[in-house]
Parts: structure tokens; sequence; C-alpha cells
């Protein structure tokens, strides 16, 4: 199922108005960039979408112009949303809301903060994948949940239906799971990711550079050559949220997306020059003008 979902899949950052509202209009402008940009696929309503701050009705509302403004300027892209949150009957309940709009796949981050127990998580995903009759896919990131899902774990969650691929984004777990296709869930790992043999990854550097991304996939032999070349960009953004510099970067590129939301907040000025002079090292603000 995974590989049906495409090789590069931007965790696509929402884009926000003066007054901090949804801008729908912004939203669809980026989709169309993406997917005209080395994208196969968007994840909305992930962290890096600022997933936290955005209510229940404003995140149907991005996934509904993903399902339909996506698919219709782009027939084949993807969309995957994100629905997970630490309580289980919200996110039961919302996952039945966006299996509704029907995007592509669900994406289903372990609870954070209240940490369950193995038994707790292995029947908090049961719970969600009843949910739906769409694929789900894991999300393991311990560095924002506190909690790792060891792989045994996730080959475990692997034999419940619908339960199809993970977001590792824990390098330290990276190797071939029985039952389950993986995902990178952090921009440094795509190369080694493709080179176990699947799919891609769920990347956040791809708002600026996809379109090499998207040639780590088509140009093998030079893979880790491309891989080397953008380590600059992986590292700089994480210079603050990458939400943050993110929307930084695609403003200097004269993509408006507006500002984040609190408790985010914009770049200060020293962070502002060096996202600044990552462009210009990449000929990204060359390209913009």
């Amino acid at each position: 199922m995974a590989a049906e979902l495409g090789a590069i899949l931007t965790a696509m950052v929402t884009p926000f108005d003066a007054r901090g509202e949804l801008h729908e209009d912004a939203a669809v402008r980026l989709m169309d960039h993406l997917l005209d940009h080395g994208s196969d696929g968007l994840v909305l309503c992930g962290t890096t979408g600022e997933a936290p701050t955005l209510s229940d009705e404003e995140k149907l509302r991005l996934i509904r112009l993903g399902v339909e403004e996506g698919r219709r300027s782009h027939p084949g892209s993807t969309i995957v949303a994100g629905v997970g949150t630490n309580d289980t009957r919200h996110t039961v309940a919302f996952a039945q809301r966006a299996t509704e709009l029907r995007p592509d796949a669900l994406l289903v981050v372990n609870p954070y903060y209240n940490k369950p127990s193995r038994r707790g998580l292995i029947r908090h995903f049961e719970e969600v994948a009843k949910a739906t009759d769409l694929p789900i896919v894991l999300y393991n990131i311990p560095q924002r949940t506190a909690q790792d899902m060891p792989n045994d774990l996730l080959e475990e969650l692997g034999r419940i239906e619908r339960i199809a691929a993970v977001k590792q984004a824990n390098p330290d777990n990276l190797a071939k799971l029985d039952g389950l296709q993986i995902y990178a869930g952090n921009d440094d790992m795509l190369a080694d990711v493709l080179d176990l043999g699947e799919p891609g990854g769920v990347l956040v550097a791809s708002h600026l550079v996809g379109e090499e991304m998207r040639r780590m996939v088509d140009e093998p032999q030079r893979r880790h050559e491309i891989d080397r070349g953008l380590h600059d960009v992986y590292g700089g953004l994480t210079i603050a949220p990458l939400a943050c510099s993110v929307k930084a970067a695609l403003s200097l590129m004269g993509i408006e997306v507006g500002p984040p939301r609190l408790p985010y907040v914009a770049l200060d000025p020293a962070e502002l020059q060096a996202v600044r002079q990552l462009l210009e090292r990449h000929g990204l603000l060359a390209a913009a003008a």
C-alpha cells in the first residue's frame, strides 16, 4: 500500500492569514507548488502543519482542500491525513470524520505525554483501525512523544488489519519490518530508507528542494551524492521549529504562507538571516526572483 502513496510526501505547513486564520487560497497555491516541484503527495495536519494548534474543523477543511483541489489539479497525487492524538476516543472520532473525506491514508502517532503501556498502545491502534477502511501509517517519533515504539512492537501492530506502514523518525530503529513498509520520518534518513528498498519519506525540506529529493529516488546511483549536498538544508532548517523556519523560507521565496501560531513564533533577525543565506547557497532566492 505505502508504495502507492508515492515516494516524496511533503509534510505541508499550514498557511494562515494575517489574523492567524486558516488561509484556504494560500493552502491551495502551496499544494500546487509542492506537487509541481517533486512531491508525489502531501501529508496534511502533521507536526509541521501545526496540527496541535488546529481545531478539528480546521483540519477537516484542510483535508477536504487537499482531496478536492490537489487531486483536481494533479491527478494521481495522494493525500495522507494526520488524525492522531493522545486520546483514543478523540482519535477514533476524528479518524471517522476524516475518512468520510476520502484521503488516501491516515497518519496516526502513538499517544504523546500520557505514555501508555505496550498493551495500551496496541489497544489504541486496534480501536483506531476499526474506525476506518483506509490504510493507516503509524508514526514513531520518540523525540516528541517521549516514547519509542521498538521494531518488535511495530511488527505486532503491523498484523492489525489496515495498518500498512510506519513513518519512522528514530534512525536507531531503521531496519526492514515484517508486515510494514517504512517511510523516512526525518529528511536525513531518506537515502538510507530508499537503500532498504522502502517507498520513500514524509519530508520537510521538500518544501524547498523537492526536485532534488525526487532525484534521490530516480537516480539511485547518485543518491548519496545528492543527499550529501542537501545536508546543510536539513540541518539549517532546524535553527527553529521546522514549521517556523520553513514558513520563513517560503516567504523569502515569494510563497506567502503567513506566520506560525503561538506557541510557535516567527524567526528572529539572526535566524532569518541564516535561512536567507541557506537559500542563497542553493540558488533558491534567485529562482524565486
